[in-house]
């Protein structure tokens, strides 16, 4: 589900969607209970678990956030591996991405960050993928630091975590729950998070954030709240690429496009599929009618759609025009101050295993 791109389209769809709010909250709020109160406990894996997540169903760079932390913490010595469901596969069985697959294998994120060189798992459940870590890992002498990466994994609590880190936006705050608005759960779920993380244009509701992490402003632990910049990243410089069409199957297409705009791109045309869309010959054939019409010279799409590119569309695409792959780059302000808490509070809860329940 994507995000209501005004007030009119949320009021259109709220007399079907609203009466199964209710029920939907309900049982948010009953699952977070059993867990918050021990009814219901998750499975532990033998490596500590840090979760990134969010509250909000679509883009928050979720994926980028982890390429991040998995590059900074191999830096400082951790061997890393990521757990992930693999939204929108087609097989369920637990297994090792492999860089040369497909997404109807594996997912389209879990490719990505395969292709990056990290080693990334997936199953539903994300307790057997990180046992096959685990047991991979066992066959393999190799470093004793060792953790996973559970990517998209905040309302997961079926598995347990050491660290909770939430990337929060100001959209959250207007959301409503799911099916309605885009909300996974409600804002009080911030109580959970170890960490959250706004983006720098976000950075003026720092105080709100913290209060629904249960901090105050004069807490020290308001090292506890992280800022990301986002960077839209090209393969050369913006003036070198021409008129563009501008085309993307993810989260928040209106940041991307954005962002291509604030580069200097001229963009001709811009297209958004529904976040992970399968693309088809039809979908090919309508950006090259588009791009056509729109004068525009070249294609510009990101890197999480180019892995569900074949190579027969990409070929569809550059007998228009070439097709440009942008990237998305994260970064922490406080870096070095954001890894070491990061270590800090792991190493804390590796000493105190009954904090590693959540």
């Amino acid at each position: 589900m994507t995000r209501p791109a005004g007030n009119l389209l949320r009021y259109a769809v709220s007399p079907v969607s609203w009466p199964l709010v209710l029920p939907y909250a309900v049982g948010v709020r009953l699952k977070n209970m059993a867990y918050d109160r021990h009814w219901l406990e998750p499975r532990r894996l033998t490596w500590p678990v840090i979760s990134v997540g969010n509250l909000s169903v679509g883009g928050t760079g979720k994926t980028p956030m982890v390429l991040l932390l998995a590059d900074r913490l191999q830096q400082r010595g951790w061997t890393v591996d990521v757990l992930s469901r693999g939204y929108g596969r087609s097989s369920q069985r637990v297994a090792r991405v492999d860089p040369l697959g497909t997404p109807e294998e594996f997912g389209d994120e879990p490719l990505l960050m395969a292709r990056r060189g990290l080693s990334v798992y997936v199953g539903a459940d994300r307790y057997q993928p990180g046992r096959l870590a685990e047991s991979d890992a066992d066959a393999n002498a190799g470093p004793t630091r060792r953790l996973h990466l559970l990517d998209d994994g905040f309302q997961h609590r079926k598995l347990a975590r050491a660290i909770d880190i939430v990337l929060v936006q100001r959209a959250d705050f207007d959301g409503q729950l799911l099916p309605a608005g885009w909300l996974r759960e409600p804002l009080r779920g911030l109580g959970r998070a170890d960490i959250c993380v706004l983006r720098a244009e976000d950075a003026d509701i720092s105080d709100r954030v913290l209060q629904r992490m249960r901090r105050t402003g004069n807490d020290p632990n308001r090292a506890n709240l992280w800022i990301m910049e986002r960077k839209t990243t090209l393969p050369m410089s913006p003036t070198s690429i021409g008129k563009a069409l501008a085309f993307c199957a993810i989260g928040d297409a209106k940041s991307f496009f954005d962002e291509l705009r604030q580069t200097g791109i001229d963009l001709q045309a811009k297209i958004a599929f529904r976040d992970h869309h399968v693309y088809t010959p039809k979908d090919i054939d309508h950006l090259r009618a588009v791009a056509r019409r729109s004068g525009a010279e070249c294609f510009l799409t990101t890197e999480k759609d180019s892995v569900r590119l074949p190579d027969a569309f990409r070929a569809e695409l550059e007998l228009v025009g070439p097709l440009v792959i942008g990237g998305l780059k994260v970064s922490l302000l406080e870096e070095t101050r954001s890894m070491e808490m990061l270590e800090a509070l792991l190493n804390e809860r590796l000493h105190h295993p009954a904090h590693n329940v959540r």
